[in-house]
């Protein structure tokens, strides 16, 4: 008579319905665990801590009334035997490094396939410690780089971009030939990890204490209409990079902006007022629907799409309702999809 599986109670945080629902669905078949509870914000996990006693937490630390790292803190030292799997869209250094450092047993980004999910349940419930391999790719990067600084000259760089200057604008100032200024900013964004101008100003606003540079609002400047405009906002570098290699193919001449969250956005959007803003439903912590509202609000003309990782009917009615005419699931944005979309609604 064989013997009865010990499974793991495991309690799913995370402050998106259709997120959780998904996650649960993605484990529930594992022989060895049992969902024992799904919770949306911080009062309530810890609500649920206390009252199911868990052997696992899979959890988007982004929550509403939740701080990350101290709560997580707090967390461990009351409950030290309980495997806690960090389940996120962030892929931020500091801000990972900051959750291993008070003792997450892994760390698995959102965007990862569902059956690397699974692994990493397994592997954190025997014990081990997670960390999907992007991330491992990342921290070690990292670690082999030099402490950041900057030279005065990129300091003056970032502060020209977040004027909203173009490189002929900035040559101008400077007295260097726009080549030149290229080379320094391809430079400056090497030096940053960042892909482009409006991830440089995000990057910017959230260390310009640490780079020893004031943030300031920025300028509006008027741009040209002879080139179509397309902003895309997603949180994930990494997707990010994908859309725009697969955008840039098919149409080289395109003006294309990126912003990784709501503030970049607005930038972005004050600025160069884009023809179409392709915008990710959840973007870390904050919500997409809602930032495509306030490009709404701020540039009525411009067209909105939002896209999804977890497509859902109510996250496609908020999208309508926010403004947007249509409405993707993640999976089906490839290059065909893209050519049909930007064809249909950009000017010729």
């Amino acid at each position: 008579m064989g013997c009865a599986v010990t499974q793991a109670r495991v309690l799913v945080a995370d402050d998106h319905a259709v997120v959780r629902a998904g996650i649960a669905k993605a484990i529930a078949d594992l022989d060895e665990v049992i969902i024992v509870g799904e919770v949306g914000d911080g009062p309530a996990l810890f609500a649920a801590l206390d009252r199911l006693m868990p052997d696992c937490l899979l959890i988007d630390v982004s929550m509403p009334d939740f701080d990350p790292v101290g709560d997580v803190g707090v967390i461990r030292g009351r409950f030290p035997q309980m495997k806690i799997l960090v389940v996120s869209a962030y892929d931020d250094d500091v801000y990972v490094q900051g959750l291993l450092g008070v003792g997450v047993d892994g760390y698995h980004l959102k965007d990862q396939p569902l059956a690397d999910l699974r692994l990493a349940v397994q592997r954190v419930l025997s014990g081990e410690r997670w960390i999907c391999s992007p991330l491992v790719e990342k921290l070690l990067r990292l670690r082999e780089a030099a402490p950041l600084s900057l030279t005065d000259r990129q300091r003056e760089l970032l502060l020209f971009l977040q004027e909203g200057l173009d490189n002929l604008a900035i040559a101008r100032r400077t007295g260097l030939s726009v080549k030149t200024v290229e080379n320094h900013l391809t430079r400056l964004y090497r030096h940053l990890g960042v892909q482009s101008r409006l991830e440089a100003v995000s990057y910017l606003h959230r260390h310009g204490a640490q780079l020893g540079i004031a943030a300031r609002n920025p300028v509006v400047v008027e741009h040209s209409s002879a080139r179509p405009r397309l902003l895309l906002v997603d949180d994930n570098t990494r997707y990010r990079t994908q859309l725009r290699r697969m955008i840039e193919r098919a149409y080289p001449t395109l003006d294309l902006h990126e912003a990784a969250d709501t503030h970049a956005a607005l930038q972005t959007v004050r600025s160069a007022s884009p023809h179409l803003a392709l915008v990710d439903v959840v973007l870390g912590d904050e919500s997409g629907i809602t930032c495509a509202r306030q490009i709404h609000q701020l540039s009525p003309s411009s067209r909105l799409v939002l896209f999804s990782a977890y497509p859902d009917r109510e996250f496609h009615r908020q999208a309508l309702e926010a403004g947007a005419v249509a409405f993707l699931d993640k999976k089906d944005v490839n290059a065909a999809a893209l050519r049909a979309l930007i064809d249909d609604v950009m000017p010729r």
